[in-house]
């Protein structure tokens, strides 16, 4: 897929890198180096599957030659116990990385899940689930990704993408309305304004400095 950019692969090269440290002792220890193998890859609970593609990426990178079967497809709410992939090949490389293509699925199909359950809690409203910035570093394209799957939609991607201004923003200008002011000086055309409040009073400046969201 398109999205598995070259800084996802450095990504799971480094998670690789990681976990495997100087060589998997065990595997290295035990198994044959032409041992071939096939697994797969089940739901334990139910779940909103995310992450697939990052998991063959994973076995592709130890071995080109691993094939990875698709069983699902991300978005999918699938039952516990529901086949999710199979892969075969060499067997090293399938245990060397079972356990981070298994991280990889557990930490987005997680966050999808749990999106999914949020956006149900509100169907039928007009409220929307929005993610933040509060993500794993180095994981937020792959987070991020997670909530879409879930059916939530991303907020900012990083601090260059929208200005909100903050408690620390608000207290170092002298007020919202000084913050907002300065903020419109000097941000780009079409850039919307979000404020985080913590009173009715900040609400009331906030929607007197007629910003364009007020959280």
């Amino acid at each position: 897929m398109e999205w598995i950019t070259p800084q996802i692969r450095e990504l799971i090269k480094a998670a690789l890198q990681e976990d495997l440290g100087s060589g998997d002792l065990t595997t290295t220890t035990i198994v044959p180096y032409s041992a071939s193998a096939q697994g797969t890859i089940q739901a334990k609970s139910s779940m909103v599957l995310a992450g697939l593609e990052i998991a063959k990426t994973v076995f592709e990178t130890l071995d080109p030659e691993v094939v990875f079967q698709e069983q699902a497809k991300d978005g999918e709410s699938l039952p516990a116990g529901a086949p999710i992939a199979e892969v075969s090949g060499n067997a090293r490389a399938l245990l060397e990385g079972e356990r981070l293509a298994l991280n990889f699925l557990q930490r987005l199909s997680g966050i999808a899940t749990l999106t999914a359950e949020y956006v149900k809690q509100i169907q039928g409203t007009k409220a929307q689930i929005l993610d933040t910035r509060k993500t794993t570093p180095g994981w937020r394209f792959l987070e991020k990704y997670a909530v879409r799957v879930g059916g939530g939609k991303n907020h900012r991607y990083s601090l260059g993408h929208g200005i909100l201004i903050k408690d620390n923003h608000i207290a170092l200008a002298g007020g919202i309305g000084e913050a907002v002011t300065r903020a419109r000086q000097s941000c780009p055309l079409l850039i919307g304004i979000e404020v985080e409040t913590q009173t009715v009073d900040q609400v009331q400046e906030a929607l007197e400095a007629q910003v364009d969201v007020i959280m």
